[in-house]
């Protein structure tokens, strides 16, 4: 909630359980009826800007805010100087008066906070360092298309824990009632207060999160196994370092044995084969990869629509 009352999405428990099962229904809807809901006719612009390199989430948004009826417009935030040429606070001010909403990819949650607080329009967090939620509807979207349901669900993560990816799975998925399981090589856990948050939200939803050090037992029995880099934006320089510290953490069809034999596999791309996952198990009948990069479009079309439904 921003400081003059509009609604914002800028961490996955900005939603309670009901508001997400809403916005995954809508989204479930405008899967099935694209241009049902037309809340940016005019065409009104939506800002979109993108401080990380960028394919999926670009793409998504500007095919989605589309088909609502709008028009993304693309703000070079290298040009604009976010932060540096002009306070963050000044720049929300004025693409509050430009635009109905505003979609950003960027670094810090502190930025994006600031954003939401003086935009006086609806602020989109399309991926932080501590956050990635608008991946986790689109994932959310998926598995229940797969599996029909999500409460109750066990999802295993495996890799890198102390990303943003993990910090959203922990959150969402307690919000959705599902027992999250996040593996990881010591000191790439997420944060305690993380793992302490999601289970807060899940003693009233239902869901769970813990640590399990052990890939094999954190894969044992599970619905959904995911996946994701293990060399974030930023983290390059650690390549080589990181790639000997994760490397009995590739999903491999081996390990995907231990899950339950029906798991669905998810990887929120750019996927490195040979390295997080193999080849054959991302490119294989239990991956999901392409119908999650889609639903991208759809679970932001929905909590666009959603946001400013609330407005």
């Amino acid at each position: 909630m921003t400081s003059t009352g509009t609604r914002s999405f800028l961490a996955d428990d900005d939603l309670t359980p009901a508001e997400q099962a809403a916005v995954l229904d809508l989204a479930a809807e405008l899967k099935q009826a694209p241009y049902a809901a037309k809340p940016l006719a005019g065409p009104l612009s939506v800002a979109t800007i993108y401080d990380k390199p960028t394919l999926r989430t670009q793409v998504s948004f500007a095919a989605g805010i589309a088909e609502l009826g709008g028009h993304a417009m693309l703000v070079d935030g290298t040009l604009a100087g976010i932060g540096k040429r002009e306070s963050v606070a000044d720049v929300a001010r004025v693409l509050g008066r430009q635009a109905a909403a505003i979609v950003w990819r960027t670094y810090g949650q502190d930025a994006i906070e600031e954003m939401a607080a003086y935009s006086g329009v609806p602020v989109v967090n399309a991926l932080t360092d501590e956050y990635h939620p608008c991946q986790l509807l689109a994932d959310l979207l998926t598995v229940k298309e797969h599996k029909g349901a999500l409460a109750g669900l066990t999802v295993a993560f495996v890799g890198d824990g102390a990303c943003n990816m993990g910090n959203s799975w922990l959150l969402a998925g307690a919000t959705a009632g599902m027992h999250v399981r996040v593996s990881a090589p010591d000191g790439q856990e997420p944060e305690q207060p993380m793992v302490d948050r999601a289970n807060a939200i899940g003693r009233a939803s239902g869901g769970s999160a813990l640590l399990e050090r052990d890939p094999v037992k954190a894969v044992d029995g599970a619905d959904v196994v995911v996946t994701d880099t293990w060399v974030s934006m930023g983290k390059e320089s650690e390549a080589d370092q990181r790639l000997l510290k994760f490397a009995d953490y590739t999903v491999t069809a081996a390990l995907m044995a231990h899950a339950a034999p029906d798991a669905i596999v998810m990887h929120c791309l750019p996927a490195y084969r040979g390295k997080e996952i193999d080849a054959e198990v991302l490119d294989g009948p239990q991956s999901v990869v392409w119908d999650e990069a889609e639903n991208r479009r759809h679970a932001q079309k929905a909590i666009i629509t959603w946001l400013l439904e609330q407005t």
